[in-house]
């Protein structure tokens, strides 16, 4: 058994353990591999795995969050170990390698998500539990229809539209999005890495909404495969109360059905209960919680 640094040849075992673990979470081997061979820019992203007799059983990643307006904060992504190599000090492993790291970068606090049944563990290394997440699935299968817009409302593919637009929408809407730390919109560079450039983003699927000539809604869409992930869904708030959120997600929903995508994934806080109420009446149902949990006094 041993804790080492990522590499970008561990990409598919990445995947294989993460769909094994949490089906509902979704990075394909491209995108994972792009991610470990060119980090996040500003972010200090650095990952690690759990490897037992050559293979890859653990895994976690932690970098600083550049996306909120308070300082100090790291993240980590959601540990995980195979089934069958727990409660071998792995995770411990891990975790440790994390906060070491996050130490080193002068983050004072620690964040991550971890299901209802890993809290116990999450509260022995100092965590405590802060805000529940909502994981739902939709069966695409037969392709939900393309809505029709009303009249001076445009439903754009992101193929076809300048990226900044997309940007300037996604980072808008998400400024008042529920959560642990105030949320800052992300800057172009770090968006165009995280959201435009990712080799998972679906650009036919991504859906702008237009409403007489302005931007006003997205839902972004990642793919793996015949899979999807709502990446994020929201509108501007001056836009806000017109079900365009709605619209755009019935959209991208129904190109990447067009495209082959046979379920969606998504998730919410459930705190959110606008996209909540919109996933609901979309047919997404339940198939995951996490919590949220934070670490004081790295």
């Amino acid at each position: 058994m041993r804790i080492r640094t990522c590499r970008p040849e561990d990409a598919a075992e990445v995947v294989a353990l993460r769909a094994l673990v949490h089906p509902y979470l979704l990075r394909g081997v491209e995108s994972t591999r792009n991610m470990i061979a060119h980090p996040p820019p500003g972010e200090h992203w650095t990952a690690w795995v759990a490897e037992v007799d050559g293979r890859v059983v653990g895994w976690a990643s932690a970098y600083r969050n550049v996306e909120t307006s308070e300082p100090g904060v790291g993240e980590i992504s959601t540990l995980h170990v195979h089934p069958e190599h727990r409660r071998r000090g792995l995770g411990t492993g891990l975790l440790d390698a994390a906060l070491d790291h996050l130490r080193a970068i002068g983050a004072r606090r620690a964040l991550t998500s971890c299901r209802p049944e890993s809290l116990p563990f999450a509260r022995r290394h100092g965590f405590t539990a802060s805000r529940e997440l909502r994981y739902s699935a939709l069966d695409l299968r037969p392709a939900p229809p393309m809505p029709v817009p009303p009249p001076g409302v445009r439903l754009l593919s992101a193929a076809e539209v300048d990226p900044r637009l997309l940007h300037e929408v996604d980072a808008a809407a998400a400024v008042d999005e529920p959560g642990d730390v105030p949320p800052v919109g992300m800057d172009f560079d770090l968006w165009r890495y995280e959201v435009w450039e990712d080799p998972g983003l679906d650009r036919h699927a991504t859906t702008l909404v237009e409403v007489d000539g302005e931007p006003a809604a997205v839902s972004l869409v990642k793919r793996d495969g015949d899979r999807m992930w709502s990446a994020f869904t929201g509108t501007v708030p001056g836009h806000r109360g017109r079900g365009l959120a709605a619209l755009a997600k019935r959209a991208a929903l129904h190109r990447a059905a067009a495209g082959g995508v046979t379920v969606a994934y998504t998730s919410n806080d459930e705190e959110n209960k606008p996209m909540l109420a919109v996933n609901v009446r979309l047919g997404y149902r339940p198939v995951a919680a996490h919590w949220t949990v934070l670490r004081d006094g790295l």
